[in-house]
């Protein structure tokens, strides 16, 4: 077994490495410096280098607003980057995984998504992500896709980190309180995605911590957590004006992953208090 780790330098992939390490796992990680996977010639002569068993693709362009005017590069990486790695690894007969979002959904639904609901984002992100699922599963059928929300680890901007940061200056923070979903630890997101590809039950997935919260209940169990003063004021998100639309309530259900692994994914109040437990954050 060779397991080749795409987008190594973010959340996902520095927690897939922490993992292959710890189990002993051979694996080569790469980021855009090492193979650019929107160049397919780059890729074809990389692929030939070793022979991989499973490719993870933790590599993705997540700028939400700026992808509404940087649509090229955003389908780029979020789209023909995806189908093509799928198209590879087909060739290869090695397990693909890739990942896509919460953002795919426009949040009118009201209850948890199911992975039997029908897609209608509101984005050129999620767009991006919902072509892009769609074409790894329609190309290759050894691939995992796997939907996650809200992700936050110890690299990286994320929201945890921002809110903690802000904390350190101001008094109060204006924080979004109708945007609803479940924060997810990269590493939960690393650790039970390995889990299900083990079972080589292929297909599509979602997988977020347990539960569900604003941004600004979010902030708060932070602030709580940290022992840091301060108010958390919520807001709307139209007050913010932003370029692209956000879905209000995205939760996903990830009972269909539970089930395939026979295992509970823990809360997302667990899952920051071992973020903050395991990276020693906000005690500063």
């Amino acid at each position: 077994m060779k397991i080749l780790i795409t987008g190594a330098g973010g959340q996902l992939g520095i927690e897939f490495q922490k993992l292959f390490k710890t189990e002993n796992i051979e694996f080569t990680a790469t980021d855009y410096n090492e193979l650019d996977i929107c160049n397919k010639d780059k890729i074809d002569v990389f692929l030939k280098k070793e022979k991989f068993s499973h490719i993870i693709n933790c590599a993705a362009y997540n700028n939400v607003d700026k992808a509404e005017t940087d649509q090229e590069n955003c389908f780029a990486l979020n789209f023909k980057a995806p189908e093509y790695l799928a198209e590879k690894a087909k060739g290869l007969n090695a397990v693909f995984v890739t990942y896509s979002s919460d953002f795919i959904f426009d949040g009118k639904k009201g209850t948890p998504y199911k992975e039997t609901d029908k897609p209608n984002p509101l984005s050129i992100y999620g767009k991006s992500k919902l072509d892009g699922e769609k074409a790894v599963l329609t190309k290759y059928n050894k691939s995992f896709v796997i939907r996650t929300s809200w992700v936050f680890g110890r690299s990286g901007q994320n929201f945890n980190n921002q809110v903690i940061k802000w904390s350190k200056d101001k008094k109060d923070l204006y924080i979004v309180d109708d945007q609803i979903s479940a924060p997810t630890y990269s590493y939960d997101l690393a650790l039970y995605s390995w889990l299900l590809l083990k079972t080589n039950k292929f297909g599509l997935y979602h997988l977020t911590n347990k539960g569900h919260c604003s941004k600004k209940e979010q902030a708060e169990y932070l602030l709580k957590q940290t022992g840091r003063n301060g108010t958390v004021n919520g807001v709307k998100t139209s007050s913010f004006n932003l370029p692209a639309a956000r879905p209000l309530f995205s939760k996903l259900d990830s009972n269909k992953l539970e089930n395939t692994i026979n295992k509970k994914i823990p809360s997302w109040q667990n899952a920051i208090d071992r973020y903050l437990k395991d990276n020693e954050v906000g005690k500063s």
